[in-house]
């Protein structure tokens, strides 16, 4: 079995590349300190604060409530906003609720799309283990 999830670890660096696979890895340590500290329970808000203050701590770049367009057919119709943009190319997006549903991954997919970013990380903290909160996910071309 140890096997096969370094197989699929191997996998994701090579279609992700070396730096995106460690800049997820700093993300995800992080929101993981903060679920450690935090718990869940709390409104998003309270994690989207307490994960600036990591992000900032562990000296990982990144725009909070960063504001992207969206655009119909060429024509500006209006803004998204991302929680996080971390180094320019990684978005974050997070919940605090009791299970992720479809249009939670659909929502995520629309800021992969508009802002031709290939990874989201999609982490809700209302859980009792962080890992079972995170979902990775990828825009294919």
């Amino acid at each position: 079995m140890e096997t096969n999830r370094r197989g699929s670890e191997n996998a994701e660096r090579r279609e992700l590349g070396e730096e995106m696979y460690r800049l997820t890895g700093k993300v995800i340590g992080a929101a993981i300190e903060v679920h450690r500290v935090l718990g869940p329970g709390f409104l998003e808000e309270v994690y989207h604060k307490a994960l600036k203050v990591e992000f900032s701590m562990r000296g990982i770049p990144y725009k909070s409530k960063y504001p992207v367009a969206v655009t119909y057919k060429g024509h500006s119709i209006g803004e998204g906003e991302l929680d996080f943009l971390v180094s320019n190319i990684l978005i974050v997006e997070l919940k605090a609720v009791q299970n992720l549903v479809p249009i939670h991954e659909s929502q995520v997919m629309s800021y992969l799309k508009m802002t031709k970013c290939s990874l989201a990380l999609l982490i809700n903290f209302n859980v009792p283990l962080l890992k079972d909160g995170i979902k990775r996910i990828i825009l294919s071309s």
